[in-house]
């Protein structure tokens, strides 16, 4: 193993720790005191506790529940997925019950329940984004969309565990009624937008599309000025019926500005596209790690 194997290992594994203690704090400080069910096997479990509350003095711990509900969902995992998956996700689902076990109960939020929906969400989409930055999930449901994902690949995990997550919210409400259940999913929302934007990245770029009869003029300014690629495209107008040169540009947010002014100086005809990029990979912009997903 190279050393830069190992240290995207050693990456990986401490993003997983990070993350399903941000995790843990939000079930155990902040969900679980205001009834909110966001989900997953955390969720059934904070169900399970304020359940049996009524035999068991302070009902069944989330750690056990959630580690004792993980079993048959790895055995399927470990023969679809492999070992390698399987290590890291073993890890997070240990983890996570290590600190539901770890941490004490403290309502953060203090019964509000709209605070508990908005910090409760980011704080765990954040620790559900590092946890799956590295290749991994905290086991229940969100390995149970990591399998669906696989088949599915036009959806991110995020987004299947929001679905999945949402039916689950659905048991919390004969639990604990409709005001925290609506709440949660507040929660699963924000928590899923939060978790996307680690997975996809945060760093926002510009692609412009540029139709012009000079097209070797502004490709020439733009590459010299800007320091920037340019790519052209040729094609016809279906109206006109004529052949033209497209030019594709992505450049960084900051210089969007100039391609405008640069374009508009030299051809003040020429059509402009803008669009968002949301993550750029290469010389120039954001180099990719192996390992991290980004």
């Amino acid at each position: 193993m190279t050393v830069g194997r190992k240290y995207a290992l050693v990456r990986d594994y401490f993003c997983i720790f990070l993350g399903t203690a941000l995790l843990a704090l939000a079930i155990q400080c902040i969900f679980d005191p205001t009834g909110l069910v966001t989900g997953g096997f955390t969720g059934l479990a904070i169900v399970i506790k304020n359940i049996t509350g009524s035999w068991i003095p302070g009902g069944i711990p989330l750690w056990l529940t959630n580690f004792a509900l993980n079993i048959p969902v790895f055995l399927i995992a470990w023969r679809k997925m492999g070992w390698k998956f399987i290590a890291r996700t073993l890890f997070g689902t240990v983890m996570l019950s290590a600190w539901l076990y770890v941490l004490p109960v403290v309502d953060l939020a203090e019964q509000d329940y709209l605070l508990a929906a908005l910090f409760g969400g980011v704080i765990s989409g954040a620790g559900m984004g590092l946890v799956l930055r590295a290749n991994a999930t905290t086991g229940g449901t969100d390995m149970v969309a990591a399998l669906i994902q696989r088949r599915m690949r036009h959806h991110s995990v995020a987004r299947v565990m929001q679905v999945i997550d949402g039916l689950v919210v659905l048991t919390g409400l004969y639990v604990f009624g409709v005001r925290p259940a609506l709440y949660a999913m507040v929660a699963v929302y924000a928590a899923a937008q939060v978790s996307d934007a680690l997975l996809e990245g945060f760093k926002y770029s510009k692609a412009a599309w540029i139709i012009t009869e000079k097209h070797e003029e502004v490709a020439k300014v733009l590459m010299e000025e800007l320091e920037r690629g340019v790519t052209g495209f040729y094609a016809r107008g279906m109206y006109t019926k004529e052949e033209k040169c497209v030019l594709y540009c992505v450049v960084s947010r900051k210089q969007i500005v100039t391609v405008k002014e640069r374009v508009v100086a030299i051809d003040p005809d020429a059509f402009v596209i803008v669009s968002d990029v949301r993550e750029v990979l290469g010389e120039g912009f954001q180099e990719y790690l192996e390992g991290s997903g980004s």
